[in-house]
């Protein structure tokens, strides 16, 4: 299976539906998001344009959008809202996420998961902790401050790659 992780897309519905083509494309069939969505005109739109399955996590731009991000959540059946963060079972693959680069150092330090995502800097990064923990910002897909990019897992194969939007 093919997941996409993406973060930081601060309403930028320009870049989330050059992202949608291309997950579609690709055979995506779930997206992490690990927060600062913005609005639940935002998780709307991400809904209609990818019909897999859509795993949220707040950020901190989203503290004034929580009720509209809820309410959108709530209505769309192939979105599942986690709040601060979230843990996931697919494949025999345990992963958690959250938006925080602090509790995603915490959730892989307790060695419960294989992956863990999160976002908040918008810079893309990978490392692997000596418990073998993958630790992984898929950077902003909103195009903040950096380069837009977003994360793919492959749960057969086991690779993961980070991809810079306005290279594909």
């Amino acid at each position: 299976m093919r997941l996409a992780i993406i973060s930081d897309t601060h309403d930028n519905l320009a870049n989330l539906e050059k992202f949608a083509i291309w997950a579609a494309k690709n055979q995506i069939e779930r997206i992490i998001h690990c927060g600062d969505i913005a609005s639940g005109e935002t998780v709307e739109f991400l809904a209609k344009k990818f019909s897999g399955d859509i795993y949220l996590a707040y950020g901190n731009m989203d503290a004034n959008y929580r009720d509209d991000i809820y309410l959108a959540s709530d209505n769309l059946p192939n979105v599942h809202l986690f709040g601060d963060e979230g843990e996931l079972e697919i494949d025999g693959i345990k992963i958690a996420f959250c938006h925080f680069p602090e509790r995603a150092k915490e959730l892989a330090a307790t060695g419960k998961y294989n992956l863990v995502f999160y976002g908040h800097t918008h810079k893309p990064w990978m490392e692997t902790l000596p418990s073998g923990c993958q630790l992984v910002n898929p950077g902003t897909l909103g195009g903040v401050f950096q380069k837009a990019a977003f994360a793919v897992f492959d749960t057969a194969t086991k690779k993961l790659e980070l991809k810079i939007l306005e290279l594909l």
